[in-house]
């Protein structure tokens, strides 16, 4: 994994070479699903200290770990790769300064995802619709994985091709229904996770996926 920039020794200056050059070759819609993992909390907590103590390793450690999916998120949010780096450049930036408030009441991941989300709300904001009425009660009622290196050519051609065509579809879906979709189909996130991340509950977290799911699928099928 490329380094986008050394946090811990210049949290306030952005690494020109990573926005020339996005840290992961992660192809357009060719998405890293993640397994989902029951975090330590305590874990967390003890990282988080030696942040606050001064330990320049352990903000390097978070990066380590979310670097790369914040990466993806941000690609599959913005729809493209300089934007992406430049958009996890800043969400870094807002957790190496905002680290130390960490409290341990939820996991650090969804800690640094909630981040990540409302940071991309703010600067896509003009991709957006001005209003976005979602009715909660009414909601509740109602991957791609990484190319195998094993594979042939034509078989990653294809695999690159339909990832390019989810992409497109997700960058029509509501943005409200596309977040949802995101974490959970590409980031790998559980239904709880998803849940803390957007401040909503399971029920509704469900609903909007079903809901994203849908709105895709129908947008694929138009592109056939």
């Amino acid at each position: 994994m490329k380094n986008l920039g050394n946090f811990s020794e210049a949290s306030t200056v952005y690494d020109n070479r990573a926005r020339a050059d996005p840290p992961w070759e992660d192809s357009v819609g060719v998405a890293t699903v993640y397994p989902v993992t029951h975090h330590d909390v305590a874990l967390d907590v003890e990282l988080v200290e030696r942040h606050r103590c001064g330990d320049l390793q352990a903000f390097d450690e978070v990066y380590e770990r979310f670097g790369e999916m914040i990466y993806n998120l941000a690609q599959r949010l913005a729809g493209n790769r300089e934007e992406a780096a430049d958009l996890t450049q800043e969400i870094f930036l807002r957790i190496y300064r905002h680290l130390g408030s960490f409290g341990g009441r939820s996991t650090l991941k969804t800690w640094v995802f909630r981040i990540a989300i409302n940071h991309c709300r703010d600067r896509l904001s003009r991709h957006y619709p001005a209003t976005q009425s979602i009715d909660d009660e009414a909601e509740e009622g109602s991957g791609v994985t990484i190319a195998d290196p094993g594979r042939g050519p034509e078989e990653l051609a294809v695999a690159a091709d339909e990832g390019r065509r989810v992409m497109e579809g997700l960058s029509k879906v509501p943005p409200v229904f596309r977040e949802a979709v995101v974490l959970r189909d590409l980031e790998g996130l559980s239904y709880e996770e998803i849940a803390e991340v957007l401040g909503v509950r399971v029920g509704t977290v469900r609903s909007r996926i079903a809901r994203g799911r849908e709105q895709l699928r129908v947008l694929l099928e138009k592109q056939v």
